[in-house]
């Protein structure tokens, strides 16, 4: 039963283009190696080690930088202990005005005392600055290390410069380590973020993330074992280009380098729009649709990959759009904005929201004039 479904899955007049089967894949020429679902696998163990890694580089190196430049920790007010509150809390942790207003008589509390009560409470769940600034730069680091390993093995690849040599022979092309490392790595690296997603800073925006990277880990991992490897790692590193100021934004912001923040977060925004609105569709999904067309012919998993490469796309338009809003703030009024993309953090609106039943107009201004800034991922992607 079992290999029946995997040989449904798996059908190679699906994955591969005509004239083409796994047993061709499974028998490279002497001396090379064609990519195997089961090499992939190894990604599995290798992000609980990335997890682990992460935790070490928080402690040993993220937070010592945190002490340096005086980003502590705090600790919280306490919310008066309330059994009916907390399991209240516990499935709505922000009321609306008739949930508050039965609580009022039940407990006999004010109703301002009870806002109050949740407003502390809510506080209590807030990560610190401390916490925020060691998963920022976690990312930053790992999205500029992948890049520098990813850019340097391209550079001296004649399909970065020619993208038609992505699909001659395709797909018996040879794997090289780089190649398997860099896919390794990033897969390792979304799988450990789907692991880490459940301890993380909670975002508004979880679920939407959460399938984002299992997005993310089915492309790379279908890209893999279709041996779509000269396109798959110019897009990973197209990605991860403008992933970095991002993240370098997101420290200068925790530091309180609002300049430098201000003025890093205009570099992403440039950045993002190169890699993606320009790199991305004209040089590298203009050779997946039309070069691959031209010169291997379209399959069946030719117009799923392209389907989803298209999306991605449109994604990255409709993000560009809320970064631009961010960054024209950021030159005329000199500051960065709240960001409206996909990781801002949920507990972030406690500082500029005093109730929960402000206008969304009224959430996006900051309290008393001060930076609300750029609290949390796209993910990522």
């Amino acid at each position: 039963m079992t290999s029946s479904i995997s040989d449904w899955f798996w059908n190679e007049r699906f994955w591969l283009p005509e004239n083409v089967t796994w047993e061709d894949m499974e028998h490279p020429p002497p001396g090379e190696e064609f990519p195997r679902v089961g090499h992939i696998l190894y990604a599995l163990p290798l992000a609980v080690g990335v997890f682990l890694l992460r935790l070490l580089f928080e402690r040993l190196v993220a937070k010592p930088c945190a002490h340096i430049l005086q980003i502590e920790s705090g600790v919280h007010r306490q919310a008066q202990p309330n059994a009916v509150l907390e399991r209240v809390y516990q499935s709505k942790t922000c009321p609306d005005a008739r949930h508050l207003e039965g609580l009022s008589k039940q407990l006999d509390w004010d109703v301002r005392k009870i806002q109050r009560w949740f407003r502390i409470r809510r506080n209590q769940d807030k990560p610190s600055m401390q916490k925020k600034f060691c998963e920022s730069m976690w990312r930053f680091t790992f999205y500029l290390g992948i890049f520098i390993y990813g850019i340097h093995h391209l550079w001296a690849s004649p399909w970065m410069w020619d993208t038609r040599q992505c699909w001659h022979k395709f797909p018996l092309q040879p794997l090289s380590p780089e190649q398997y490392n860099h896919y390794v790595a990033e897969l390792a690296f979304y799988w450990s973020l789907m692991f880490s997603q459940f301890i993380d800073i909670k975002r508004k925006d979880f679920i939407i993330m959460l399938v984002h990277h299992l997005a993310t880990i089915i492309l790379i991992t279908f890209s893999y074992a279709n041996n779509m490897l000269r396109a798959g790692t110019m897009v990973m590193c197209v990605h991860d280009a403008s992933d970095i100021f991002l993240e370098a934004a997101k420290l200068a912001n925790y530091a309180k380098y609002q300049r430098l923040c201000d003025g890093l977060f205009v570099v992403f925004s440039i950045s993002f729009f190169i890699a993606r609105l320009v790199i991305y569709p004209f040089w590298i999904v203009n050779s997946v649709l039309f070069e691959s067309w031209e010169i291997a012919g379209p399959y069946q998993a030719w117009w799923l990959f392209n389907g989803l490469l298209l999306v991605l796309q449109v994604l990255h338009i409709i993000w560009f759009y809320l970064i631009a809003r961010i960054a024209i703030k950021a030159v005329f009024k000199g500051k960065v904005s709240k960001d409206d993309r996909s990781d801002i953090d949920s507990s972030s609106d406690e500082e500029i929201n005093s109730s929960c039943s402000k206008s969304p107009s009224q959430t996006l201004k900051p309290k008393d004039g001060t930076h609300t800034g750029m609290n949390g991922d796209s993910h990522d992607h």
